[in-house]
């Protein structure tokens, strides 16, 4: 039988209801191991199950709700930044989107046990205009399930878990290296991308009013729509000139050659710009200094009562006008692949 005593498993109501909430809230806590503990502490009856289970709820509501305020708040500017923090921004948000859409609130029941899912879900509900009664009754379902899965399976399973602790206890500090240094290295590192970016945006933005009044003037620029991470797939509109492009591409797989002199302009729809930002950064390591990002992305555009058109530019008209070429590494980027701009 598992003995909390020995094992040295000391968690308290606070300490689960702290790491429960921290988990959903975005930090990356292993709170499924916490849960597994303390169904094992319950069946060695020191802790009670069913607080276990209403603790775990409370701190699975208490941070799904602030996330849900965020977005009622501040709408896809939140779930495009939780996004952002993903490996693949572009396939993230459009399988919350694909799946939300089929699944509605009852995507809430599931959303926890897929990785990616469980944290952008409760801001996309508040700005797919789900009422706060429903979400409320949807999320305490699934994280009541949520909860009760890894609890139930720590209860069924405390025997084995006692023979993990012995061995956590014993090679505590080889899995402290080997796991706690590369995750604070992770963590380190996604704060100094995220302050590039930031930094990034202050020196290289440029205004709707002042991007159209250069090309007016006939000032050249490779213009990159980046609206494909987006999450509205029916949306076409776009600046004259542009070309669109899956920023993951751009980030990760292609190789982009820019004429010496010729600027390049991103855009995305968010205002805060956090999809062009990380395009920038990364061409900026690739050597491509004379990269801008629109301020206010494509929403600012509009607002400012510029032209749009549905009809962006194709490959062979860029090959006429500019000397861009992106270069991947798969069929479809076999041969050079320019980018529009206005000239």
């Amino acid at each position: 039988m598992f003995d909390p005593i020995h094992h040295t498993l000391r968690i308290t109501y606070f300490v689960l209801w702290s790491v429960v909430f921290a988990s959903q809230a975005g930090v990356p806590i292993p709170a499924t191991l916490f849960l597994l503990a303390a169904g094992a502490l319950s069946r060695a009856g020191a802790l009670n199950p069913l607080f276990v289970l209403g603790v775990s709820l409370l701190g699975c509501l208490g941070a799904d709700l602030i996330w849900f305020e965020a977005g009622r708040r501040w709408g896809d500017q939140i779930v495009r930044i939780l996004c952002s923090f993903s490996r693949d921004p572009h396939h993230t948000a459009k399988r919350v989107h694909e799946v939300f859409h089929r699944w509605g609130l009852r995507s809430l029941l599931l959303s926890k046990f897929v990785p990616g899912l469980g944290g952008v879900t409760p801001p996309l509900a508040a700005t797919e205009g789900s009422r706060r009664t429903a979400f409320l009754a949807y999320d305490a379902v699934g994280s009541l399930l949520w909860s009760a899965t890894y609890a139930g399976l720590g209860f069924l399973f405390a025997d084995s878990l006692a023979a993990i602790a012995s061995s956590l206890a014993r090679f505590g500090e080889v899995l402290t290296f080997v796991v706690g240094l590369p995750l604070a290295w992770y963590v380190l590192w996604r704060i100094w991308v995220m302050g590039l970016m930031l930094r990034h945006l202050r020196e290289r933005r440029i205004t709707p009013v002042n991007l159209h009044r250069k090309m007016v003037s006939g000032e050249r620029f490779a213009i990159i729509d980046l609206l494909d991470f987006e999450d509205n797939p029916g949306r076409q509109v776009g600046i004259a000139g542009a070309f669109r492009m899956d920023p993951a591409r751009l980030r990760k797989r292609l190789q982009v050659i820019v004429p010496e002199g010729l600027g390049v302009v991103l855009y995305c729809s968010s205002s805060c710009e956090l999809a062009s930002a990380r395009v920038a950064v990364a061409m900026k390591k690739r050597g491509i200094s004379n990269v801008w990002v629109l301020e206010g992305g494509m929403n600012a555009w509009e607002k400012e009562g510029l032209p749009v058109t549905q009809q962006l530019s194709t490959r062979h008209e860029v090959v006429a006008r500019l000397g861009i070429k992106i270069i991947g590494d798969d069929a479809e980027d076999s041969e050079p692949t320019p980018i529009a701009g206005r000239s």
